[in-house]
């Protein structure tokens, strides 16, 4: 059964956009930042979703249960820059139903 889910994405400039994200298509957050360009093209996701920059960093405002965060994308955030207790790397984090009215703010870029 196709489903979307309510994201809220603060972008780079502080404007909340509120958009839809689909639970079957399997796609993570990097990759709904990028179908709604909310950030301009080349600033984010630019390893792909490997989990091999940090340019997908976001803060995750609510307090959903996410995926426990894994090796590749733990070592990274320990190297970015403007990390905080909440960081999560987008690409990192598919989109399911569980996602529904989650909360996220796009790290600046750097």
């Amino acid at each position: 059964m196709e489903q979307d889910v309510n994201i809220k994405i603060t972008d780079r400039d502080g404007i909340t956009h509120e958009v839809l994200a689909p639970t079957d298509m399997a796609m993570n957050l990097m990759e709904v930042v990028r179908s709604y360009e909310l950030a301009p093209e080349g600033t984010i996701g630019i390893c792909g979703g490997m989990a091999m920059c940090a340019s997908c960093q976001c803060y995750v405002n609510t307090d959903h249960h996410l995926p426990e965060m894994q090796d590749d994308e733990e070592a990274m955030l320990s190297e970015a820059f403007n990390v905080k207790d909440n960081s999560r790397l987008g690409c990192q984090i598919q989109i399911t139903p569980e996602m529904e009215g989650l909360e996220v703010e796009l790290a600046p870029e750097t």
